[in-house]
């Protein structure tokens, strides 16, 4: 691992105790394409994620560095755990919510399909997802798997629209909790789940300009519906593609040059600037405070006086 010169810029006082003195950004490892979906995986001490256009899951641990996780993965995206431990893949290659049972930190079964199909027709390719206390899981369903070869396989949209979807695997449905949003990608509940947050980066396939690059939030009733939608930032330069909230509610987003961090109240708080293009974000390590960064080609890793929200 290297330590990286970087630029930490704080906007506001409230975010003045974050950083400790001498804060490092340090780069863990390089050899991907596309790095997404940073999930900890604590009983292992290592985090995975993805490589998209590889086509591969890494892994990586204090001790072994950076290997290969899995091959063949049909292009997983994001990744979250459950309340078991089972990891939850978002496929663009099956247009599917997975899950990897696992036991010690080792797959243990054969993945199985979570979710597919919404009222018969295929998903277009799940991009992110989280999984809220009450075991119901939330994911986006952009068109980015479906649109070329790059990073799934090219195909015409069945639902012909893109939603963010709340699936109960108690009764095994799937619904549609907001089509607001142009293209939803990254998404994070507030630590209390009164509020969630959604990325809409519509200006990812648009070359003139148009599209979005914002966060939007909406705010959580009864559990399970969505309300109140309101721009919580615009996030430039570059769009926030995922993202992930501490344990005191900010918001921790990518952008195209750097970490942006968000208090509740939608005023911009710190940035960390990172020298290649930033994905998405998880906190792990022992103590829940190690911001762990896929930034294109790298995974970086910063500590921070915070740790994640869950």
């Amino acid at each position: 691992m290297d330590a990286i010169e970087t630029e930490i810029t704080v906007y506001d006082a409230r975010a003045s105790s974050l950083f400790a003195p001498g804060a490092m950004l340090e780069r863990l490892c390089t050899g991907a394409i596309w790095g997404e979906g940073p999930v900890w995986i604590d009983e292992d001490a290592a985090l995975l994620w993805s490589d998209i256009p590889n086509n591969r899951m890494l892994r990586w641990s204090e001790r072994d560095g950076m290997t290969v996780w899995r091959e063949g993965v049909e292009f997983t995206n994001g990744h979250t755990r459950e309340r078991d431990g089972s990891i939850l893949h978002c496929s663009h290659g099956q247009r599917a919510i997975v899950r990897t049972r696992m036991r010690d930190g080792v797959p243990f079964a054969e993945d199985e399909i979570v979710v597919d199909r919404f009222e018969g027709k295929r998903l277009n390719s799940p991009n992110d997802i989280i999984v809220k206390r009450d075991d119901t899981i939330w994911f986006t369903d952009p068109p980015y798997g479906i649109v070329s070869d790059h990073e799934g396989h090219v195909a015409e949209s069945e639902l012909g629209d893109n939603y963010v979807f709340r699936y109960d695997p108690r009764t095994r449905t799937l619904s549609v909790v907001s089509d607001f949003i142009e293209e939803p990608n990254g998404l994070a509940f507030s630590p209390d789940e009164s509020v969630l947050y959604v990325s809409d980066t519509s200006a990812a396939l648009r070359r003139d300009g148009s599209g979005n690059h914002h966060i939007v939030a909406f705010d959580v009733v009864a559990g399970r519906e969505l309300v109140n939608p309101r721009i919580f930032a615009v996030v430039s330069p570059g769009l926030a593609d995922g993202f992930r909230v501490d344990r005191q509610g900010w918001v921790f987003t990518s952008s195209e040059d750097s970490v942006q961090i968000y208090h509740p109240d939608g005023t911009r708080l710190a940035r960390i600037g990172v020298p290649e293009k930033v994905a998405n974000v998880t906190f792990g390590g022992p103590h829940g405070n190690a911001l762990y960064i896929c930034a294109s080609t790298s995974l970086y890793r910063i500590r921070l006086n915070t740790r994640g929200a869950t």
